[in-house]
């Protein structure tokens, strides 16, 4: 592979990401060096770590070249749970805060526990209202006021679900749902400021209408229905009528099916009660692999209105409006379990799993991988630029893979 790549965001300590997306040749290195989940790609040598005394920057500015076919980004032992891209600007979401990278000026900035979040983890980084919005892992949703670089959250005491969320879904008729560890919450209106807008939906208070009360992905349908994506499957919500379907009404591939491909052995059930009970409930409890596929991890619209949705180790399923059906390994998916999907500026859905990247082609898929740029294997997030350009966030980095008219 003749590619060089940048190495950028170099770790500054165990806990915070370095805001800084130093590029590593510019700091001198010169040796190549392989990345973390590279599989031997060359990466252009970083410099050590500072002493600890010594705090890496949190905004700066650094070059890459643009007629390179991808570049990585570095984001040391963290999670790019996602990426939002606009007008140039790309938002990173990870496991040790945001990051603003302006694709123009190459500038970059960090926003953190230090900058005015209340939590370093973030689920989901998009736009509600006109203003940059996350989702955080334990510090509720916060809004940015991109004049004064000021955060404003809002929490369990403003009427939130749970501190955890997951994901925020902006409705044409101003309603605002997010996704929470606890229920999901519709602002009706989007009316933040007014607690009587403020709307709980739960297991309990939907009589199981909602499957589970933990809802990782929010969707819009075409008829302005709102799917809902749960660890004990999959939600629809249309005009105050709740429908709901599981594994026993088709979504998931069977266990025996899919047994031999699952590459995960560490099941979460054997460190956690909660997933436990869950296998137990699915009569799984002799299953010490990674599969429950009542766990809906990853969601999406396709632009007929039919609805696709990755679960945990039971491979990509979707619904036609009468039936679910499923896709596996055997079918061509690089694996089975679905962390990611993303509908494309040409209606194509792209589909992140724990073993590369596909997207639809043809009768089959085009599955990309390290070799073909990618940072890792393992796909968790993804976004798209009208010209084709791809990001893609995995484990420890991201990947930008240029489209090939912008590389010649």
């Amino acid at each position: 592979m003749n590619h060089k790549l940048a190495a950028v965001a170099v770790i500054a300590g165990a806990v915070a990401i370095v805001g800084a997306y130093t590029l590593g040749k510019q700091q001198g290195g010169s040796a190549p060096a392989v990345a973390p989940g590279t599989a031997g790609a060359p990466v252009a040598q970083a410099p050590a770590a500072p002493a600890p005394a010594a705090e890496a920057p949190r905004e700066g500015k650094v070059g890459v070249d643009p007629t390179e076919k991808f570049t990585h980004f570095r984001v040391g032992n963290k999670n790019v749970k996602k990426i939002y891209v606009e007008d140039g600007v790309v938002w990173v979401g990870t496991s040790g805060g945001v990051i603003r990278y302006n694709t123009r000026t190459d500038e970059f900035k960090l926003f953190d526990n230090q900058s005015g979040l209340l939590s370093n983890g973030m689920f989901y980084v998009g736009r509600i209202q006109g203003k940059i919005t996350v989702g955080t892992y334990g510090g509720g949703m916060s809004m940015l006021d991109e004049k004064s670089g000021a955060w404003e959250t809002y929490n369990i005491p403003e009427g939130l679900g749970d501190a955890f969320v997951y994901d925020v879904l902006e409705l044409a008729n101003g309603d605002v749902w997010v996704a929470t560890w606890s229920g999901v919450n519709r602002v009706v209106g989007g009316k933040f400021k007014d607690p009587e807008a403020w709307e709980l939906y739960t297991v309990e208070n939907t009589n199981g209408g909602l499957p589970n009360d933990w809802v990782y992905g929010l969707a819009a349908g075409t008829k302005g229905e709102v799917w809902l994506a749960t660890e004990g499957g999959m939600a629809r919500f249309d005009n105050g009528k709740w429908d709901s379907w599981n594994h026993s009404k088709g979504i998931g591939a069977s266990y025996d099916k899919v047994k031999d491909a699952i590459e995960f052995k560490n099941d979460p059930a054997k460190q956690s009660l909660h997933h436990a009970q869950q296998k137990r409930e699915m009569g799984l409890q002799d299953v010490d692999q990674a599969y429950n596929p009542n766990y809906i991890i990853s969601l999406a619209v396709d632009a007929d209105g039919t609805v696709w949705a990755g679960t945990w180790g039971g491979g990509l399923t979707h619904f036609d409006g009468e039936k679910w059906s499923n896709l596996t390994t055997a079918d061509g998916l690089p694996g089975n379990h679905v962390f990611m999907l993303h509908r494309d500026h040409r209606d194509r859905i792209w589909i992140g799993t724990n073993n590369g990247l596909a997207v639809k082609e043809g009768n089959g898929y085009r599955v990309m991988r390290v070799e073909e740029g990618l940072f890792n294997n393992t796909v968790f997030s993804m976004a798209s630029t009208p010209d084709g350009g791809l990001w893609v966030g995995s484990y420890g980095g991201v990947a930008h893979i240029r489209p090939l008219a912008a590389t010649k």
